[in-house]
């Protein structure tokens, strides 16, 4: 089989782990309150970050049976990386990292790997037509720090050399993990040890390109002299070697190490603020194999490798942190132009657009988020509003069995309120749906939230769950009330694009104007963009086709990473929801609805007044979608 036809360009082996990254900047980690998780580990972060630069990866390793294994399988699926060969382990644990960032200098870290999956690697794990479906196999040297993980290595190189892959190590020296310091030093990256020095090269020869900073090839060289160290290990090895110098760049040595750093070519980093440097390496290797696996040359793998490491050390974390292909060629093409690639607009947005989770073809989304108007509904029925929870439970059954029914698979979608909805959004979280909350008080004009600042509440809630805010606008509204409003929707645009959460931006021109000419809503829409306000979806009424045209043309120029539209119901009649549907059918940016009341707004009333009993009202609910369902796909087929 040739290189160019295998199916995986890299398998990666080494730790994999979760990493639990202190959100308090700048505070010891004995005070850090709370943190974000992150998929980890040396190798993990390379199988994940050779992804996302467009390379076939795939992780072997071992994780645990438990959330945190699943949670790293899922990561790593998520972006395409092969997990074929990430074994679940039933008798160990997945590991654990725990990180600080006090400042520039200072980033304690405590690794929890006593026994833990990943170094539970064995061997017998090492299957030969696995690691002869790829092209490459990258190590990282933690996994040469015991015996049966180094075992488990070495049968993988040796594998790889009888098939002609590639093989490349990653030092990664952690003095921690080799028994060097007590176990609660993990920050400590440099202690001179004869034994790692001698394990290290007697593996050398087995690679074609090594990578470490001055410090991890100082234990690998058996000294404190990086050029000194650096002719050492070419005595046990023919591989490329690449130094990382920090910030100054890297500098390649592909034959005898010169006696001087004046004649080695410096290939250049990239000035960012630095907030992180943990991960930055790992980012640095997938850049570097990016363009390694790809026979680009060396001056061109070194600015792939140079630019993701400097863009990964001006944010949190290291996976999430990871440029993806199309952000960092963004970057490389106006490198020029782009003096701090961790302040530029356009490349953060970038970032926020291309790492999304999930893709979502098209929506059907079941909208009952109503507060207001429930409770109206239960006024006049004489019915207490502590019904309205148990309602909502029954609206939400009524939407999964239509699902089931429709087969939405990956389409299907709620929008629910905390006021009266908690539980459902609690029933209905993890299980793949589409799930929207709204922010707005109801019926505020100016937009006013109903629970507070925006950022008190993304703190609680799941990043799966998308900011939802409706705003009554018109441009002939007052100077001041227009700004009232600009001020607090950028402000949830920031808040969103901090808390890492998505936003769906209704807009619905105001019953108080009788002016509701439709060209309004592209000039609304045009408004946003120009503030810097980019929502992953917009929510609007039914349009007409030119209308539609000139929206599309709008999202086009401005964000074509746009999620798309989602149509509104305003309690319509099925009939003209049904014509509304087969004019938005035609345009692409229009990925399916959200509507509400005209699914559940009759059957709700009846049974708050006591006329229809709960299995009814979830029959009537599951019909009444079910048809909103099968218009919008008749619209679609008819195209």
């Amino acid at each position: 089989m040739s290189t160019q036809q295998k199916p995986l360009d890299v398998i990666c082996i080494g730790r994999i782990a979760v990493d639990f990254y202190g959100q308090q900047i700048g505070a010891r980690l004995e005070d850090t309150s709370s943190f974000s998780k992150y998929l980890g580990g040396s190798s993990g972060n390379v199988a994940y970050g050779t992804a996302i630069q467009g390379l076939k990866s795939a992780m072997l390793a071992r994780v645990g049976d438990e959330h945190n294994g699943r949670f790293l399988r899922e990561e790593l699926q998520r972006v395409g990386v092969d997990t074929s060969s990430l074994i679940t382990d039933t008798t160990r644990l997945t590991g654990l990292v725990i990180l600080g960032i006090k400042d520039q200098d200072t980033f304690p870290l405590i690794f929890y790997r006593d026994n833990c999956a990943d170094m539970g690697l064995t061997p017998e794990d090492i299957r030969e037509e696995y690691i002869a479906s790829s092209r490459a196999v990258a190590v990282t040297g933690t996994h040469l720090s015991h015996p049966d993980t180094r075992a488990a290595v070495l049968k993988a190189l040796k594998i790889a050399r009888s098939h002609n892959l590639r093989t490349a190590l990653d030092i990664d020296y952690r003095p921690v993990l080799w028994g060097l310091t007590s176990l609660g030093d993990g920050e400590t990256r440099f202690i001179a040890s004869k034994h790692v020095t001698q394990q290290l090269q007697e593996v050398m020869h087995y690679f074609d390109l090594v990578v470490g900073t001055e410090e991890e090839f100082h234990i690998a060289g058996g000294s404190t002299d990086t050029l000194t160290a650096l002719k050492n290990v070419r005595q046990s090895t023919n591989a490329t070697l690449v130094c990382k110098r920090g910030p100054l760049g890297c500098v390649v040595f592909e034959g005898n190490i010169p006696d001087g750093w004046e004649v080695t070519r410096l290939h250049s980093g990239v000035r960012v603020e630095v907030l992180n440097v943990l991960g930055a390496g790992d980012a640095f290797m997938s850049g570097l194999l990016r363009g390694w696996l790809n026979d680009e040359g060396w001056e061109q793998a070194c600015r792939y490798a140079n630019a993701c490491g400097a863009l990964v050390v001006s944010r949190h974390g290291c996976a999430p942190a990871m440029p993806t292909k199309e952000e960092l060629d963004d970057f490389l093409n106006r490198e020029n132009e782009v003096k701090r690639p961790d302040r530029d607009i356009h490349l953060n947005h970038l970032h926020r657009v291309t790492t999304r989770k999930r893709q979502w073809r098209e929506l059907c989304v079941f909208a009952f988020d109503h507060r207001r108007q429930l409770a109206e509904m239960a006024h006049e029925a004489n019915a207490d509003e502590t019904r309205i929870p148990t309602l909502k439970k029954l609206l939400l059954l009524g939407a999964e069995m239509a699902a089931i029914e429709a087969g939405l698979d990956d389409c299907s979608g709620i929008l629910a309120d905390t006021t009266y909805g908690q539980s459902t959004l609690n029933a209905i979280t993890g299980k793949g749906w589409w799930i929207g909350r709204p922010i707005e008080l109801p019926g505020s004009r100016p937009l006013r939230l109903e629970h507070g600042n925006i950022g008190s509440q993304l703190i609680d809630w799941p990043l799966e769950h998308v900011v939802k805010c409706l705003v009554f606008y018109h441009p002939h509204d007052s100077i001041e009330m227009r700004a009232q409003q600009d001020e607090l929707i950028l402000d949830i645009w920031h808040g969103c694009n901090k808390s890492g959460h998505e936003l769906l931006l209704e807009v619905i021109l105001p019953e108080d104007n009788p002016d509701h000419e439709e060209r309004y809503y592209h000039e609304i829409l045009s408004h946003f963009y120009r503030m810097g306000i980019q929502p992953d979806w917009w929510k609007l009424p039914p349009l007409a086709p030119e209308s539609w045209h000139a929206i599309s043309r709008l999202i086009e120029d401005k964000d074509p990473h746009c999620r798309g539209i989602l149509l509104l119901g305003l309690d319509a009649p099925e009939e003209k929801l049904k014509a509304g549907f087969t004019a938005a059918a035609k345009v692409p940016w229009v990925k399916g609805f959200a509507v509400g009341r005209t699914i559940f707004g009759q059957p709700s009333r009846r049974w708050l007044q006591g006329e229809l009993d709960d299995e009814t009202l979830v029959e009537q609910v599951k019909n009444n979608y079910l048809k909103l369902i099968d218009y919008w796909r008749a619209a679609r087929s008819a195209l």
